[in-house]
């Protein structure tokens, strides 16, 4: 089954002084692109969240994000109380003012907070990990659903291409029968004498380069193993890709070997369904 790379997942959990929140979205893209936001208290974290971000998403521009809420009483903020003065007495000796907005001006200078570095704490940190891992189950979830649209989607197109394939075998006899016709009234309006045998075989040398009996066959097979590939268990995006770049070469031989409006006709409405069908593998894992 496949999977769609655009998704959304959020997950909160309420610590006794912390709320935590991770949020995680992503878009399509050739490769895992992960953008990260989270406080820097955790960044020596980074690399061991976004390993499981990547190992559970595997494609897609991702952007993920953790929120840290502090609901209780403690903070690790605090006034650099000694600093602080400093700055109220340089301003003083500068311009003599009410206390309250000396103190107001003081307070937006450097260092005015000071911030401890506190140690992570693991128990925190492995709540971190199951809301991460609540999030990504939703985002997948989320990705599945898209997916099964995406899938929807494909098998209405390939048997689409395939009436229309079906449309092509049914016609190939009139047009086998029509070039003929025309080679032989081109031969007549020369009007010259030509040797019936070797007609005979310069007929069957062009009707052979018109002949598209291989290209049918291995437009089917791409087919039959595009949806195979589909409802396969594993979303596999670029192999589709591939396939579907394989129909296309087969819809395009046939339309240059055509020479039939009727199936020119035909094969200009196949194109159309396979070029639907790639811009919406672009967004496929």
């Amino acid at each position: 089954m496949i999977q769609s790379m655009t998704g959304f997942g959020k997950y909160v959990v309420q610590l006794p002084t912390k709320k935590i929140t991770i949020e995680i979205k992503s878009l399509n893209s050739k490769s895992i692109d992960l953008n990260a936001r989270m406080p820097s208290s955790y960044r020596e974290k980074e690399l061991e969240l976004r390993k499981l971000i990547a190992n559970s998403l595997q494609r897609g521009k991702v952007d993920f994000s953790l929120y840290l809420e502090f609901t209780g009483d403690a903070t690790s903020a605090q006034v650099n109380e000694t600093v602080v003065r400093q700055y109220m007495k340089q301003l003083k000796a500068i311009a003599d003012g009410d206390e309250l907005k000396l103190l107001e001006m003081a307070l937006r200078f450097p260092d005015a907070m000071k911030t401890d570095k506190e140690d992570i704490d693991e128990d925190e940190y492995a709540e971190i990990l199951k809301v991460l891992k609540g999030a990504l189950d939703e985002i997948n979830t989320f990705r599945s659903e898209e997916g099964s649209v995406l899938e929807k989607d494909f098998l209405e197109r390939i048997a689409s291409l395939q009436q229309l394939l079906a449309s092509v075998l049914e016609m190939d006899p009139d047009r086998q029968a029509t070039i003929r016709e025309r080679l032989e009234k081109a031969v007549q309006d020369v009007k010259v004498e030509v040797d019936a045998n070797r007609f005979e075989q310069e007929l069957i040398y062009y009707l052979e380069k018109y002949d598209i009996t291989e290209e049918k066959v291995r437009l089917a097979n791409h087919l039959d193993y595009f949806t195979k590939t589909l409802q396969s268990d594993d979303s596999n995006g670029k192999k589709l890709g591939f396939i579907s770049q394989e129909i296309g070469r087969e819809i395009n031989t046939i339309g240059s070997k055509a020479n039939f409006a009727p199936m020119q006709q035909l094969v200009v409405q196949m194109k159309d369904e396979l070029e639907k069908i790639k811009e919406q593998m672009l967004n496929v894992l």
